[in-house]
């Protein structure tokens, strides 16, 4: 059905089959399996995300999991995590029943500070066995939340979120260990940093060439590598992070627009009032009016 390996121009996406910035301030995304790959005729070709994870749930149906070459068929109910810049691609029967989370880097980055645990940074696949209803219903919970706008909704979701990753977690450690030495090269371990160090200054808003001289390359060399793992260039990168916070700002806190611009470091309101509006097509007085 699909294979990562066979593949010889991976793209990346942001949501699968999609190429626009990233589609709501949350730093998560929740979907049925089905929702989106039955617009794919049920296959998910070989394709990353730069800075997504994500956690698929297969409660019932048939599926193959490609993650990183790994190729597996699995007919029971089962947990797969995609770490970023994993290329996978899957393949799903049609009465496939089960759950996607795609979850933003920053989000998955403060949940494994808080539990010490780094069960999505590495690829795996948890069969599900006696703690099906667990599953079930957590799931069952992150979405119905997601799906709602009720007070407290960012709190309960990343306390959901946090009780899948305890869960998966656990499993991790109760299998045997395996040698992830050559699980990624000295390029994607460049751009997973390079993302930490976005996520640590973006409101200074460094220059390309201070991310570049903190990682030991060239400007040119971190735009190269940006490019080819994440699809967009270093700025890009660095402008999606600042224009994700300021969504967020906007739609979850009664900040006015100046005092949101002087948080993420902007000199002067109307500049980031122009940043904004280039970005999104709106100024961000009519896109918390619009949310």
């Amino acid at each position: 059905m699909v294979s990562a390996a066979s593949a010889t121009v991976i793209p990346v996406f942001k949501l699968y089959g999609e190429t626009r910035t990233w589609p709501t301030p949350d730093l998560l995304h929740c979907e049925s399996i089905a929702e989106r790959s039955r617009l794919h005729d049920w296959e998910i070709r070989p394709h990353r995300h730069a800075d997504l994870v994500q956690v698929l749930y297969v409660q019932a149906g048939d599926a193959v999991l490609d993650v990183e070459g790994r190729r597996q068929a699995v007919s029971e109910a089962c947990v797969q995590v995609v770490p970023a810049l994993s290329i996978h691609g899957f393949g799903f029967s049609e009465d496939v029943q089960g759950h996607v989370l795609s979850l933003a880097l920053p989000l998955v980055e403060g949940l494994q500070r808080q539990t010490g645990l780094s069960a999505l940074s590495q690829a795996g696949c948890y069969l599900v066995g006696e703690a099906g209803a667990q599953l079930d219903a957590l799931f069952a919970a992150i979405a119905q939340e997601y799906r709602e706008q009720a007070p407290g909704r960012e709190v309960m979701l990343q306390s959901l979120i946090g009780q899948l990753l305890v869960w998966i977690g656990r499993r991790t450690l109760a299998q045997p260990e395996v040698d992830r030495s050559a699980a990624a090269d000295k390029g994607r371990m460049h751009l997973q940093r390079f993302n930490q160090l976005v996520e640590a200054h973006y409101r200074e808003h460094w220059a390309v060439e201070a991310y570049a001289a903190a990682l030991g390359l060239s400007a040119a060399h971190l735009n190269a590598l940006c490019r080819r793992l994440a699809g967009v260039s270093a700025l890009q990168l660095i402008n999606q992070r600042l224009l994700l916070e300021a969504k967020r700002n906007l739609v979850y806190t009664t900040l006015t627009v100046y005092q949101v611009a002087d948080s993420l470091g902007f000199t002067e309101p109307a500049y980031f009032s122009r940043f904004f509006k280039r970005a999104t097509g709106l100024t961000p007085k009519a896109f918390r009016s619009q949310r």
